[in-house]
């Protein structure tokens, strides 16, 4: 019997009738996906796309990875779900996994179901340890979708509620092509990670549990932090009693080239939160932490399906999958390859501004004169290149980053493509 779709229109019918309006969706003639295959998507008709976005940072695996789904379909018919009040050995299994990838000391994990849910949960962590309540996050900084994690997120268009806690302050993201602060690097001595001391000094240095950041900023418009900045902040935190939690939620499992991005600033945060890609697709957060600070969360923190066997499992498997295929090293190389030719393409477009990431975390940041954010622009390629059949993302405040963050299996033949089409839209779509 044939698969009956209600197709695109059916779907934004439906979306409209029954979803709250908030969830949006890319596209002014979306197609309705159906199917996935490592780095491919097909819509309702058939038609193959290439995927170089992968669900917000999240198939680095590659979509339906047999080698992974073959797992998790193995343990879905075996046991489903039991909660964490009951023994089970996946979830044991793979925090010990955790615990001999992640950097440093960081051993003890937390199983939730959302990185929404981790961040919640380290910043409950850190004011357990600290008995303070107060947090400093960065200007283009993005945590999460609860009261706490909107909070502490510094993008005025995913703060949806005006009335969020005042226990957080902010601090300019270093972000060296728009420099909050009018400086350069490195002459700026890290102007940027010094402002955290102005903050301190105008509140009390006792209030302040933790700082808060990603490594590199996705939805920021994919910022990386000069060499230096981690070990600077960082230092300045452990100075005043405060501890680091990295927000590895889009950075983590061999996205930057490092199996954690953190790792390319050589720094060991207190607590780190993982979600998006770990489990390859399903839903999944985890904060991990060292012994000392997680000694002070031991009253009942049971989660319904937090590390069920399930997701477990299918972590385990992603984990295997990265490693046996390493999959980090093919993110670096097809990163660095992918890159240069993003250069190439600024070099002949003044509409690129900027190219900057890590890995296959990279973005290309659209101008106008002036810097002005080619915002309009950002979404007529992003359509060119959907219909051309390629999928990117677009991040940053005035929503003008292409955002490049493919599945980690994609091939230097499938970077080619993505670039020959965005040369094609740049040249063909009218820029001021």
């Amino acid at each position: 019997m044939a698969e009956k779709y209600y197709g695109p229109s059916g779907i934004v019918e439906k979306k409209q009738k029954h979803l709250i309006p908030c969830v949006y969706h890319f596209y002014k003639n979306p197609p309705q996906l159906v199917r996935g295959e490592m780095q491919y998507l097909y819509d309702h008709e058939g038609n193959k796309y290439l995927d170089f976005y992968a669900g917000v940072s999240v198939v680095n695996a590659g979509h339906c990875n047999p080698a992974i789904t073959e797992r998790t379909c193995r343990q879905l018919k075996t046991l489903q779900h039991t909660t964490t009040i009951y023994l089970t050995q996946p979830i044991v299994e793979l925090a010990e996994k955790l615990s001999s990838i992640t950097p440093g000391n960081l051993t003890k994990s937390f199983f939730c179901n959302s990185g929404s849910e981790a961040n919640e949960g380290a910043v409950l962590l850190a004011k357990l340890f600290t008995g303070k309540t107060k947090f400093i996050s960065l200007s283009q900084a993005l945590h999460g979708r609860t009261y706490m994690t909107m909070s502490l997120t510094g993008i005025p268009m995913w703060r949806t509620d005006n009335r969020l806690s005042d226990d957080v302050m902010f601090i300019p993201s270093p972000y060296c092509y728009r420099c909050f602060l009018n400086l350069a690097y490195p002459a700026c001595d890290l102007a940027c990670a010094r402002e955290m001391v102005k903050v301190l000094q105008a509140g009390s240095f006792n209030d302040f549990a933790a700082f808060i950041a990603e490594p590199v900023e996705g939805n920021g418009g994919i910022i990386v932090p000069p060499p230096d900045y981690f070990s600077e902040i960082a230092a300045i935190a452990k100075k005043h009693g405060m501890l680091f939690i990295c927000d590895e939620i889009q950075t983590a499992f061999g996205r930057t080239g490092k199996m954690f991005a953190i790792e390319n600033w050589g720094v060991t945060p207190d607590i780190l939160t993982v979600a998006k890609s770990l489990a390859n697709g399903l839903p999944v957060g985890a904060f991990i932490t060292n012994s000392e600070i997680s000694e002070s969360y031991t009253r009942p923190g049971a989660s319904t399906f937090g590390g069920n066997p399930v997701t477990a499992e299918t972590a385990l498997a992603t984990l295997d999958e990265h490693e046996s295929k390493n999959l980090k090293e093919n993110a670096r190389q097809i990163g660095k390859y992918f890159r240069e030719k993003l250069l190439e393409l600024k070099d002949k477009y003044n509409i690129i501004g900027d190219v900057r990431g890590m890995g296959l975390m990279l973005g290309a940041e659209l101008v106008k004169k002036d810097k002005v954010p080619a915002g309009e622009e950002t979404d007529q390629i992003l359509e060119y290149l959907k219909d051309r059949r390629i999928f990117v993302g677009k991040t940053g405040v005035g929503r003008n980053v292409l955002a490049f963050q493919p599945p980690l299996v994609v091939t230097r033949d499938n970077a080619d493509e993505v670039i020959a089409v965005l040369d094609d839209a740049l040249e063909k779509i009218p820029m001021e």
